[in-house]
Formats: structure tokens, sequence, C-alpha cells
């Protein structure tokens, strides 16, 4: 059983990362790259601006992109300045962007650290980012906690917000809190299939006050009516896996229990989501919304083609029974451990 897990965790390597008050749910601004190259860089930014303006006008909103994004960074100055000039200075308060930065593992001088943060500063057009995630390609090089010493000092100098992280795993944590860098959070991948943050990373994130905010809580989509009572198996006769997120989160069902497996979750899912009035993918995010440290769930949109607002707000007012929760855990506990499959969190990255 050992080496057929371990075949699993090989073929699940997902190669080169490509990242992306109340417990909040993060619009995530993802394939800027590609949409931008379609359809034409005037009608892309028009588009994005009034997605912009219609997601910041509905409650507290973050946007979570990242360099590797095309313009999005860009695009986030343009519409803060847009917010400046055309609306009241409260209006600024309810909107916060949260960048990421993936340094080569090299040796990370402050010069080096401050001037990636500059390009970011500049881009987006803000005196202060509002929170800077940080990720680490290589453990064996301590060089991520020089580069987290240099941005503590760019937060004491009013440049960053908060210092946060992501993709670390509970060993890699553990070592920077005992080195005293305030990181204030860990994105991490966290779903109904994948509870691996619940098994070791969440214990010491209560003891320290980080947050866990998670990505892949829907699976790309997975987790929908779309693929409810379907048979990939045969040729044609489900949907098609046709994005990156789809086959990345396929590979993880495969590695967790197999897809007939993943359709008892499925049907377990859609019959809460019928006794309380939503959809599966509510029932999805509320359920690792309310799993210890977890802080925020990242949904994906894609602007002006699915943004999941009805969805959004569901969650909102969604609360799960104790029958709901035992009914999720009869069926997850019958998969394997990813754990022991993958490794802790983050590790998919860089096997």
């Amino acid at each position: 059983m050992q080496s057929v897990e371990r075949d699993v965790a090989d073929e699940w390597r997902v190669g080169p990362y490509r990242p992306g008050r109340r417990r909040r749910c993060h619009a995530s601004l993802r394939r800027c790259r590609s949409h931008h190259l379609r359809h034409g860089r005037s009608l892309y930014v028009g588009k994005t601006l009034a997605s912009f303006f219609f997601w910041a006008l509905r409650d507290d909103v973050s946007f979570s992109f990242h360099l590797w994004d095309g313009p999005a960074e860009d695009l986030y100055g343009i519409f803060i300045n847009r917010v400046r000039r055309e609306r009241p200075p409260e209006f600024l308060d309810k909107v916060r962007g949260l960048t990421k930065w993936v340094p080569p593992p090299v040796k990370m001088t402050s010069s080096i650290v401050r001037e990636s943060i500059d390009v970011s500063r500049r881009r987006m057009d803000v005196p202060c980012l509002d929170m800077l995630q940080f990720h680490w390609w290589d453990y064996s090089n301590p060089g991520y906690l020089d580069a987290l010493n240099h941005l503590t000092d760019l937060k004491e100098e009013g440049k960053i917000k908060t210092v946060a992280l992501t993709n670390f795993d509970t060993e890699r944590l553990r070592i920077i809190l005992e080195n005293g860098i305030p990181v204030v959070s860990n994105q991490v991948q966290h779903s109904v299939v994948d509870m691996r943050p619940q098994q070791k990373m969440a214990e010491l994130c209560q003891l320290t006050g980080v947050k866990l905010i998670t990505y892949g809580t829907v699976m790309g989509g997975l987790l929908s009516e779309k693929f409810l009572d379907t048979n990939l198996s045969i040729p044609f006769a489900g949907p098609p896996l046709n994005t990156p997120s789809l086959q990345k989160y396929k590979r993880m069902v495969d590695a967790w229990g197999g897809w007939s497996q993943f359709q008892v979750l499925l049907q377990t899912l859609k019959r809460i989501a019928s006794k309380h009035g939503v959809s599966i993918p509510v029932v999805a995010v509320r359920y690792i919304l309310d799993q210890p440290a977890v802080a925020g769930s990242m949904i994906g949109v894609r602007l002006g083609l699915a943004e999941h607002i009805q969805d959004t707000n569901a969650i909102f007012m969604l609360s799960l029974d104790e029958d709901d929760v035992n009914s999720i855990q009869e069926v997850t506990k019958k998969g394997k451990d990813l754990l022991g499959v993958i490794g802790d969190c983050g590790d998919e990255y860089r096997r």
C-alpha cells in the first residue's frame, strides 16, 4: 500500500508553482495575461475596471493577485486612482489589495527585497502594500528567513502593512515564528477533500494567532453540480477538464480516493445544499470557513464571465448543523490520508 501511495504522490506532482472583521471571501484575479491578449487592451481594461468597481461596492472586498498574472497589479493601480478621484475617502477603507512575491532562492539582500517590493508599490500606485504574501521554493536554502526579515524592516518603514506567507509547511512556519518574524497568515490549499491543514498546521496557528487563508476550496469547480453524477472514465461523457485548475484538482481527487468516491462526496454535499436551498460550492466553502484557524477563503473569479456573486453572498447566510458536518465527515474519513500521500501544505509544489 505504501508503494501505491508513493506512485500516486509522484504522479500528482504539478511542476512549477503558479499561485493565486468576518471571515471573508476574496476575489482572485487570474488569467489576466491570456484574457488581455485575446480581447485587446482597451476593451479588457474597461471591463476589468467596471468589475473592480462592482465588487468594491459590495461591502468589504479584497483583491488578490500576483506579478505573473499579466497586468493585474497595474490594473489595480488604475482602479485605485479612479477611486481616489471619483469616490469619497471612506470608500478606500473598503478595498484591499493583496499581492505576492515569489523570488528565486538566491541570497536575499536588503536591496533585492526592497527593489522587488518597490515594483509592486509602483504598479499598484500605493505608498504601502496592504499585504505582501511571500513564497519560497527551496527549504534547503534558509534565505527565506533573510527575505522575511527584510520584509519586516519594510513593514516597520510603512511600506507594507502586513507580511504573510503562501504555501509554507508547518515546520517552516514554526521556524519563522521562532525567529520573531510577525507573519499574520499562511495561504494554503484546503478543501473538503484536502484537509491537510487541519492535521498539523491549524494547531500551531491556534497557538500563535496565525490565520489560514484557503484556496482550492471548490477545487477549480469540481465541487459543484456540474460534475455531479458524471463518469469521466468514458470519453466525452462528462464535462471537459479544460482548465489547468480542473486538471490539477482531478489529480487531487485521484490521490484522495478516485472519482467514484468523489461522487459519493458530491451526492452528500448536494443533499445538504438542497436542504438549505443553496449550491454545492456554498456548502463546500462554508465547511472550510468553519474549520479552526481559517480566516478566509479565496474564490477564483473570471471577471465578466464567472463571478459567483449569488453563491458568495449565500456563504455568509449558511450555517451548517451537526448532522451536516457529521454527514460530510462520514464520507471524507473514507479517503486516503493526503498528508501521508502528498506531504504537508505546499509540499506538492516542492517534489
